[in-house]
């Protein structure tokens, strides 16, 4: 079982700040394939694929060098509400070609966890196995979403494929 999992998921590598950074870079060239060009998806936006949930998009937050955003799936509930699941914040720093998650619920029922609440990576081992098990979670999730066939299209008509790919 184990070694079929490290073939699925590759090598566990214990949290480190330096496996931190290239998890960031990970998620932000995976978040680029799911989100080719920022500026023109939109302010909101959702994925649909015939093989799974839809994925809701939400811009929060745009900076230039930075941009904040909601990742998520919404499950309806039987009081009529909306219950949003993983439901990841995530910043993503334009220039660094960075993508760090900030907060995110993992499970349904779980507690949320903001990563503004941490003390620095630092200085506490817990803060960054807090913040690798979120951004590690984020990386595994975006490579199921691009397998499943999610992408969100532009503000100009269908998906374009980035240039160079």
């Amino acid at each position: 079982m184990a070694s079929t999992l490290r073939r699925r998921f590759g090598p566990r590598p214990s949290p480190s700040f330096d496996g931190l950074m290239g998890l960031y870079e990970l998620n932000y060239i995976r978040l680029r394939r799911l989100l080719p060009d920022w500026g023109t998806v939109g302010a909101q936006a959702v994925s649909v694929s015939p093989r799974g949930l839809d994925l809701h998009y939400q811009l929060l937050e745009r900076c230039p060098y930075t941009l904040t955003a909601a990742l998520t799936y919404c499950f309806p509930r039987p009081d009529g509400g909306t219950l949003c699941a993983p439901d990841l914040r995530i910043r993503v720093y334009l220039d660094a070609r960075l993508a760090e998650v900030m907060s995110g619920a993992l499970h349904r029922h779980g507690p949320r966890l903001d990563v503004s609440s941490l003390p620095p990576v630092d200085l506490d081992q817990g803060a960054l196995a807090a913040r690798w098990r979120l951004n590690r979670f984020l990386y595994r999730w975006l490579n199921f979403c691009l397998k499943q066939g999610h992408r969100f299209r532009t503000l100009h008509g269908a998906w374009r494929p980035p240039a160079g790919a």
